[in-house]
């Protein structure tokens, strides 16, 4: 397995000119972050994953995480890095900065994201549901529940973990049987069982702080009635440090296809001791809303992880290719070519590349989003923005899960039958990168959530202004000549507009828009990648960058009408799914 190398190039570039970084920076709630300060926070997190945590992702994989004697063992060098990674404070780059975090953008806080997920996302999967209980806590939590957990949460020093699923209910969260029974002094016992508890137990921080999902005693069926509580694995003492252990633990570990440095813990509440204490979060039978300000978060980094393995699946593949010699290339005098100067090899690698990059546009612009929802100085544009951010996050998250797992197979596919072998690497990128399309929402739900709740805002009118905003990017390319370009981009713009608009007038019609869903999901990340690969086309034809031109040319040219062809699927219907019964299928 080749080493990671962090591609800050294109993380600079993405951030000024895809994330409009300087724009970001020059508003008042980041005053604090100076730009030499955002240059020297790349570089050295790009130093501490290359020395600490890259190194972890071939061990995590081979040894992967253990249950013995009832606590979750993870594999060597994961408690090491993690207390570097504590000591470091890098899981303070964006938190609120009343409880100890830098408060910098979220631009930069996906910046640092990418790199820790790209060297290894076995690791990376545990701050990263720390960071979205950070972000429930912030918002739904007491005062006082605010300053006992989250100080400790965002230095790293505690973890925290997001539990939703039970064997049951799978992903329909409204079914879940886990209860929460009032204690009489304020506090709950839970008692039930929970499955697909990333990080549910580990070795690596001093507490977990588990969110769970319950129902307390005689509340209405159904999600209506949900509530959230706080269940620590060690009750704080009055100090607020880790005192008496509480009745929840780790009763087995799953055995995965991929990330297997991450336990994945199937949870027991209330089996020892009559009930977990939990601390109600935000309000009894508010826990979906607690649920989607935390999956929300979530969400976004999902999509970062598609984003990120397919870049390290690259640069494998890359520098595969650039060593193995096979066959003899056309005009070659050795008799024996390097596989990267064969055309077929090159459109793999271009088609890798171009999809990492069109990835990452799609990721940093969300950010910007998501940074100007609460600190543009316009009420109007942050309402905006704020649409914006809710329309992209379940195409981040399906359409750069998606992508991810093809670029981590086409990875496979450059190695030849080398990459099939596990000792290579390539295959773990696939293995791990598999996953991320279906938790957090799998992919189908985000399709869903788009059709039927986001696309209906203002009654149809943002989505399709928002689309009409993407329209600029194509005279940009007219502007630099890029006609080709330019006329494959206002292709996939007007059949985007047209599928939404035919998803849009079938309203009454719900299994219509169900059943094109899943690929009008998919068309508008490609097409909305497409407009941001053209704006950063303009960018480099303006620096000189004849890579980056490359890479963005390939995309709109080769990549982006694939997306523009998912509309015969969107607009097709559902009749051809009912034809057949299902005892037939």
């Amino acid at each position: 397995m080749s080493g990671y190398v962090a591609p800050l190039r294109d993380v600079r570039f993405a951030l000024e000119h895809i994330a409009d970084l300087d724009h970001v920076l020059g508003l008042e709630s980041f005053r604090h972050a100076e730009p030499e300060v955002v240059g020297s926070l790349l570089e050295e997190c790009a130093r501490f994953v290359h020395d600490l945590v890259a190194p972890l992702n071939r061990v995590g994989d081979v040894e992967g995480s253990t249950l013995e004697d009832g606590r979750v063992v993870t594999p060597p060098g994961f408690p090491e890095a993690y207390k570097s990674y504590v000591n470091a404070g890098w899981g303070t780059i964006g938190a609120p900065a009343p409880w100890g975090g830098a408060d910098m953008p979220r631009i930069l806080g996906v910046a640092v994201e990418e790199l820790f997920t790209s060297a290894c996302l076995s690791f990376s999967t545990g701050p990263l549901l720390t960071a979205s209980a950070i972000t429930a806590l912030a918002a739904h939590g007491t005062d006082e529940q605010k300053d006992l957990y989250l100080p400790r949460l965002i230095t790293g020093e505690w973890s925290a973990t997001m539990n939703l699923t039970e064997p049951h209910a799978g992903s329909d969260v409204g079914a879940l049987d886990t209860r929460a029974h009032p204690a009489g002094d304020g506090t709950y016992r839970l008692t039930g069982t929970k499955i697909f508890i990333t990080y549910g137990d580990h070795d690596m921080a001093g507490n977990v702080i588990h969110l769970v999902l319950a129902r307390i005693t005689g509340s209405p069926p159904g999600t209506k009635g949900i509530s959230m509580f706080i269940v620590p694995k060690f009750l704080p003492d009055v100090d607020g440090e880790p005192g008496e252990r509480n009745d929840v633990k780790v009763v087995s570990l799953e055995h995965k296809l991929g990330i297997k440095a991450t336990p994945t813990c199937v949870m027991v509440y209330g089996e020892d001791r009559g009930g977990a204490v939990g601390y109600l979060l935000g309000g009894a039978d508010h826990g979906m809303r607690n649920m989607f300000t935390m999956m929300n978060t979530a969400r976004i980094s999902v999509g970062i992880q598609g984003m990120a393995v397919a870049e390290r699946a690259y640069q494998q593949a890359a520098a595969f290719a650039r060593e193995r010699r096979q066959g003899r290339a056309v005009g070659a005098t050795e008799p024996m070519s390097l596989i990267i100067d064969h055309p077929d090899v090159r459109r793999m690698l271009m088609t890798m590349r171009s999809y990492t990059e069109a990835m990452r546009s799609l990721i940093y612009r969300t950010a910007m989003h998501q940074d100007l929802s609460h600190a543009a100085p316009d009420a109007d544009q942050r309402r905006r923005h704020s649409k914006c951010l809710a329309l992209l996050t379940p195409v981040v998250k399906s359409w750069c899960t998606e992508i991810g797992v093809e670029v981590a197979s086409i990875g496979i596919q450059v190695h030849g039958g080398m990459g099939y072998i596990e000792e290579t690497g390539a295959a773990q990128h696939w293995r791990d990168a598999r996953i991320t399309p279906i938790y957090e929402g799998t992919n189908g739900i985000q399709a869903i959530d788009l059709v039927m709740r986001k696309l209906p805002m203002d009654g149809g009118r943002f989505v399709e202004s928002y689309i009409r905003s993407l329209r600029p990017s194509v005279a940009a390319l007219r502007e630099v000549e890029w006609y080709g370009a330019a006329d494959s981009l206002e292709a996939a713009l007007s059949r985007l507009e047209d599928a939404t608009g035919r998803l849009l007038a079938a309203s009454d019609r719900p299994n219509r828009v169900l059943a094109g869903a899943s690929p009008y999901c998919l068309m508008f990340g490609g097409v909305a990648a497409g407009a941001m690969m053209a704006d950063a086309a303009s960018a480099a034809v303006a620096a000189g960058d004849r890579r980056k031109q490359a890479t963005c040319r390939f995309y709109i040219e080769q990549l982006l009408p694939l997306s523009t062809a998912l509309h015969g699927a969107v607009t097709g219907g559902e009749e051809v799914l009912f034809d057949i019964g299902a005892a037939d299928l």
